[in-house]
């Protein structure tokens, strides 16, 4: 019982996938919590051992990958019975947990965060953003010319929609603008821009484990976890000590989380701002203006830790499986869209690293913040951020995909007429 798979002790394991087995030869898939919670973990943390022990991969975030690509393919081959799926989908488009997983990991990260890095990298984090954004472009561009996309189709249905953000937030606005200015449907649109956006997604996760692997070998480019070299903690250690983590500053945390989250919500319904940044900003604010105890801090640090412990896993997991169409992933494996997604994400990634030279962060790291860039959302961030083993940066990687794919889409819409129209 003190060995684990993942999360989840190795005879209660076993019991579990004998219980689904079952259920499923009856097929009698019950759609409640429970039966969801158990198809989530077993699947996820059984691929995440998978992707630890194989060769190669392993080293860069094999765990992570795994889960974020296999799910797709294997309920495109029909290994999930209909019950199943059917039962994990409607929990996670109804619950909204990826937005809740998003809030308690952006929340608890920056009210345990330390005021000097909070302050510096958030000043900082735009200047690699920023060049990330030009080396991706310009590689991207001329890829897709050279290997005879063109170079206006490169730009609008290759390279705009890979830093767009996402599908919700990305995808969607961007194919109803064209389609409102060129002679296609938006679904035509929306068929076109979802192979580049997934297979960036891929290439971004990928690229975050070889980022990950090379901070192993050369410590000296890392902050493991951190984008400012030098932060100096606010809080003495004899303060942390005084509230040691319990179940009622965890939960205290869990609701300053939502608070926030709830907060963003109603922003976005009221003003249409997207509601990620604006329990961003809430989040900050609380952080600078001191208004976080240390028995707060102690219960978001847990919070951080426990969201990135038992949920990450599951929710790529589910993520691939119901949200993953793997006919879109095999359609932007056509060589030339592949060699030329690849070389935008290699484009992000490089030129991050560069810009985090610059202004002095950690390279590595700051170089995973803006391959979030290149990622499906909220859920890519959780991937690109898992492959790396770096969740602590979601506050920053949520800059990179909401302020960045939103300047994106923007900046596509306004160019789509004069050079497509």
């Amino acid at each position: 019982m003190d060995f684990d798979i993942g999360i989840i002790p190795a005879p209660v394991f076993i019991g579990l996938v004998l219980l689904l087995i079952a259920f499923s030869t009856i097929g009698m898939i019950p759609q409640e919590l429970a039966m969801v919670i158990a198809i989530m973990t077993v699947g996820a943390f059984t691929l995440g051992e998978v992707g630890k022990r194989l060769p190669v991969i392993k080293h860069i975030g094999g765990a992570a990958i795994i889960v974020t690509i296999l799910p797709s393919f294997l309920n495109y081959l029909g290994v999930f019975p209909e019950q199943m799926t059917a039962a994990v989908g409607d929990f996670f488009s109804s619950s909204k947990i990826l937005n809740l997983f998003i809030a308690a990991v952006i929340v608890g990260s920056i009210l345990a965060m330390n005021r000097v890095a909070l302050i510096k990298g958030f000043a900082k984090i735009f200047v690699p953003l920023l060049t990330g954004t030009i080396c991706a472009l310009t590689l991207g561009m001329i890829s897709g010319t050279l290997l005879g996309l063109g170079a206006k189709h490169t730009l609008f249905f290759i390279v705009a929609p890979i830093m767009a953000g996402g599908v919700g937030e990305g995808a969607i606005p961007l194919t109803i603008g064209y389609s409102s200015v060129l002679d296609m449907s938006q679904g035509e649109a929306l068929a076109m821009v979802l192979p580049p956006i997934m297979v960036g997604n891929v290439s971004a996760v990928l690229g975050a484990g070889i980022l990950a692997f090379i901070a192993k070998r050369k410590p000296n480019l890392t902050g493991n976890g951190e984008l400012q070299p030098g932060g100096h903690k606010d809080i003495t250690e004899s303060a942390l000590q005084k509230y040691a983590l319990s179940v009622q500053n965890l939960a205290a945390a869990g609701m300053v989380a939502i608070f926030c989250y709830l907060c963003g919500v109603l922003t976005h319904e009221l003003l249409g701002w997207p509601a990620p940044i604006v329990m961003l900003g809430i989040a900050i604010a609380l952080t600078l203006l001191h208004g976080v105890s240390p028995r707060l801090r102690d219960g978001a640090n847990g919070l951080y830790k426990l969201a990135i412990t038992a949920l990450a896993f599951p929710i790529l997991f589910t993520f691939s499986m119901v949200m993953t169409p793997w006919e879109s992933l095999v359609a932007g494996f056509a060589p030339a869209n592949l060699i030329t997604c690849v070389l935008t994400v290699v484009g992000m990634i490089g030129g991050g690293y560069l810009g985090a030279l610059w202004v002095r962060l950690h390279p590595i790291d700051t170089a995973v913040v803006v391959a979030t860039h290149s990622g499906m959302g909220g859920a890519g961030d959780l991937a690109i951020l898992a492959s790396a083993n770096r969740m602590s940066l979601m506050p920053f990687a949520q800059i990179a995909t909401r302020i960045g794919g939103a300047i994106t889409v923007v900046l596509a819409l306004i160019a789509v007429g004069p050079m497509l129209g």
